[in-house]
């Protein structure tokens, strides 16, 4: 029912306040609001600072893993303060809240890793001993698999920072994601985009979701409209091949689901944290069985994990 919002009785989104997470709150209201006849003006976005936001001088693992961007948003829309919220997919924990719902996603955007320098080099051009910054294990990880000569150091930072720390030289190089870049239109950044051949993507990375109250109908009917069904297909699949290895921001994991037709291929992989061994399972299913094949794949996994090797020594 659109009539129930207006710029006196705004629609409530809430998000984080980094330059992506405010493109991505902006992408969905324009959806919205094109969606059903609303004035832009009927829809208001509040920004919401996470745990994950302020503590910027620590590794993710040592504080707390994935719901550190998005506790305190997820407080809020229970609370009534907000009416959905707005995330970026690869962030959020595999289980949401009692009373929260997760099941409306925006056009999944290129699912790539970005390769970053200040002067364009591919990572194949860095020469030995280069030294990479990076805050994802699971990029620490194929990183150093792939290149053990690199020295890899903790790089955080929305993407201006990362950009200023690469300037002032605390590494030669960093990734960020293909998506990101995009959707901030960031063409004048110097990337190489990695083939998911070469770099499997974290699970559900390109992708935005927007959770809301389980109990809110009117909501539930209004992002409706909005929900991108193949997307859909292809996060039932990766989100419980990470539910089913129990995946957060302490473990390397990465998973790619991709639709051909009425079929869906998913390819897997988890790794040592030193990057000295990677295991990986693929397969496809209708795209009806997805969770099915996703959770298949990752039991597989976890058969051939040998003990302690997920366990972190870094």
């Amino acid at each position: 029912m659109p009539e129930a919002f207006s710029p006196a009785h705004p629609l409530r989104i809430g998000t984080r306040g980094s330059p992506l997470a405010l493109a991505q709150a902006h992408e969905t209201r324009d959806r919205l609001a094109a969606a059903h006849g609303l004035d832009p003006a009927a829809f208001e976005i509040i920004v919401i600072k996470t745990t994950g936001d302020r503590v910027l001088d620590r590794p993710l693992k040592e504080i707390g893993g994935k719901g550190l961007f998005t506790r305190e948003i997820e407080e809020d829309l229970l609370a009534g303060r907000i009416h959905i919220a707005v995330h970026s997919m690869k962030d959020m924990p595999t289980l949401q809240p009692e009373g929260l719902v997760l099941d409306t996603y925006l056009p999944r955007e290129d699912v790539r890793d970005a390769f970053v320098t200040l002067d364009g080099r591919a990572l194949s051009d860095l020469p030995e001993g280069a030294v990479v910054g990076t805050s994802s294990l699971r990029r620490r990880a194929q990183l150093s698999h792939r290149r053990p000569d690199l020295e890899v150091v903790e790089f955080r930072g929305n993407v201006q920072t990362r950009m200023k720390k690469l300037a002032g030289g605390v590494a030669e190089a960093t990734f960020l994601a293909m998506a990101g870049l995009n959707r901030l239109g960031l063409s004048d950044v110097p990337r190489t985009a990695i083939g998911t051949d070469d770099m499997l993507p974290a699970v559900a990375q390109g992708a935005i979701g927007i959770e809301r109250r389980a109990d809110d109908t009117t909501i539930a009917a209004l992002l409706e409209a909005i929900h991108d069904g193949p997307t859909g297909q292809r996060l039932a699949a990766e989100r419980r091949f990470l539910l089913t290895l129990d995946g957060s921001c302490e473990t390397p994991i990465a998973g790619l689901a991709e639709l051909d037709g009425g079929t869906l291929r998913f390819r897997g992989e988890i790794l040592r944290p030193d990057g000295s061994d990677v295991l990986a399972e693929a397969g496809d299913a209708p795209v009806e069985d997805a969770a099915a094949l996703g959770e298949t794949l990752a039991r597989n996994l976890l058969d051939r994990a040998p003990d302690g090797f997920f366990d972190w020594r870094g």
